[in-house]
C-alpha cells in the first residue's frame, strides 16, 4: 500500500512538473505578445506625432492602415527573457500581434515515461485599442485649428508648438491580452 501511495505521489509531481513548465510557456507567450504590441503601439503613436498637424491623417494611424514596423523582434527578446523561444510570430494585423513560445526547460525526470525531453508550447495574442476620438474638420482652411482629442474620457487640445502638452503613446492605444477563448475560436 506504502508502495501505491508513492507511486501515486509521484505520479502527481509529474503532472505539477508538466503544469509548471506549461506555465512558464504561457507566461513567456504573454509578455512576448504584449512586447511586440507595445512596440506597435509606440511605433504608431509616433506616425500620429509625425502628422499631428494633418488630422486628415489620424484616422488612418488609429486604425492601423499606415507603413507598420515588424514587431517582433520585441517578441523574441521578451521570450528569451523568460526562458522561452518564440516558435511563430504573426505581427501581420496591424491592431494585434499573435506569439506562440516554447519552453527552453523540459519536464525533467519523473515516474512517466518519455516525457522527460517534452517543452511547453503557448500562445498569446496581444491587442492595440485606440482610445481616442476626433472630429476631422471640413475643408482645407489652413488656419482652422487641430480638433479636440477625446482619449479614455481626457480631453487633448493638441498643439505641436507644445510637446509636452501632446498625449503619451499609453494615452492614445491600450494595448491588452485577447481573451483567451477568442483564441481558440
Amino acid at each position: 500500500m506504502v508502495a501505491g501511495l508513492l507511486f501515486l505521489a509521484l505520479a502527481y509531481l509529474a503532472v505539477g512538473q508538466a503544469a509548471v513548465n506549461r506555465s512558464g510557456a504561457q507566461t513567456a507567450a504573454d509578455a512576448a505578445a504584449l512586447a511586440a504590441a507595445q512596440s506597435r503601439r509606440d511605433h504608431l503613436a509616433s506616425q500620429w506625432l509625425a502628422t499631428v498637424t494633418d488630422p486628415a491623417e489620424w484616422e488612418d494611424i488609429f486604425d492601423g492602415k499606415v507603413d507598420l514596423n515588424p514587431a517582433c523582434l520585441r517578441a523574441d527578446q521578451l521570450a528569451a527573457q523568460n526562458d522561452g523561444q518564440v516558435q511563430t510570430c504573426d505581427d501581420s494585423r496591424p491592431l494585434d500581434i499573435t506569439v506562440q513560445v516554447r519552453t527552453n526547460k523540459r519536464v525533467g525526470d519523473s515516474i512517466v515515461p518519455g516525457v522527460e525531453d517534452i517543452q511547453s508550447i503557448q500562445s498569446a495574442t496581444a491587442v492595440i485599442e485606440p482610445l481616442c476620438t476626433f472630429d476631422v474638420p471640413s475643408g482645407e482652411a489652413e488656419d482652422a485649428p487641430l480638433p479636440e482629442l477625446t482619449c479614455d474620457g481626457t480631453v487633448w487640445k493638441p498643439d505641436p508648438a507644445d510637446p509636452e502638452g501632446l498625449p503619451e503613446p499609453q494615452d492614445l492605444f491600450d494595448v491588452h491580452l485577447a481573451d483567451r477563448q477568442a483564441n481558440h475560436e
